[in-house]
């Protein structure tokens, strides 16, 4: 819920790398309290050394893979920091370039479970604790790729695009005043880029430089922008 001094909380999955470690320390940089899970328990605890006011945060170790875990989270959420204000659902992993038929199934089946149920799960624990207030912004990182195709990352492309259609469709189920919005990070230098591009990954943005962006346009996102698909 929004504190004095319009801090809010925050809760962001994925946050052991990338561009959730990234908007994590930018936001309590911020003044906001940050609520972040991961599967790596270890890197976890790497994160949260880096926090000052480390009381003001939460990390959790979670598979959004599981509906259970999820289901627990949510329960660990309420009763220690209460409803988040904001989600972002960053938790993602890509295929390695193959073309389709060289997926190998298990691959396939790791990214469509992370980066489409996982997703989904998140949405199914925690909208109903948001309806009732009639407030929240989720947002949902979606990508380029979810809005284009692109060779040797079909089982990404085909996450992302239906990630695009969830927020979508998920928009017209909530109460006015909430928004949930499908939003495009851009290319930016992270482990993710590195196995598609390889080397030349690092000609584009780090992703401290994008969080200062990137947290700027999700703390002033509102019910208005419900069902926006939005690029940083």
């Amino acid at each position: 819920m929004m504190t004095k001094g319009g801090s809010r909380t925050v809760l962001i999955t994925g946050v052991s790398k990338g561009l959730g470690r990234a908007l994590a320390v930018e936001l309590a940089k911020r003044g906001h309290n940050v609520i972040g899970c991961a599967r790596t328990q270890e890197k976890l605890l790497s994160l949260q050394s880096e926090f000052p006011n480390s009381d003001n945060h939460l990390f959790l170790n979670v598979d959004v893979k599981s509906n259970s875990s999820v289901e627990e989270l949510a329960r660990l959420v309420v009763e220690k920091k209460g409803v988040p204000d904001i989600i972002v659902n960053n938790a993602g992993t890509i295929n390695k370039n193959n073309k389709i038929w060289e997926v190998p199934p298990e691959e396939f089946d790791s990214v469509i479970d992370t980066n489409v149920k996982g997703v989904t799960n998140m949405l199914r624990h925690f909208i109903p604790l948001m309806i009732p207030n009639k407030q929240g912004i989720i947002v949902n990182m979606s990508s380029g790729w979810g809005r284009s195709g692109a060779a040797l990352v079909a089982p990404y492309c085909a996450s992302k695009w239906a990630v695009e259609g969830l927020s979508r469709s998920v928009a017209k189920e909530l109460p006015d005043g909430m928004a949930i919005v499908a939003l495009n990070p851009g290319v930016i230098n992270t482990e993710m880029l590195a196995s598609c591009f390889g080397a030349s990954s690092a000609l584009y943005q780090a992703p401290d430089a994008w969080a200062l962006k990137a947290a700027t346009m999700i703390l002033n996102l509102t019910g208005a922008d419900n069902g926006a698909s939005l690029t940083v």
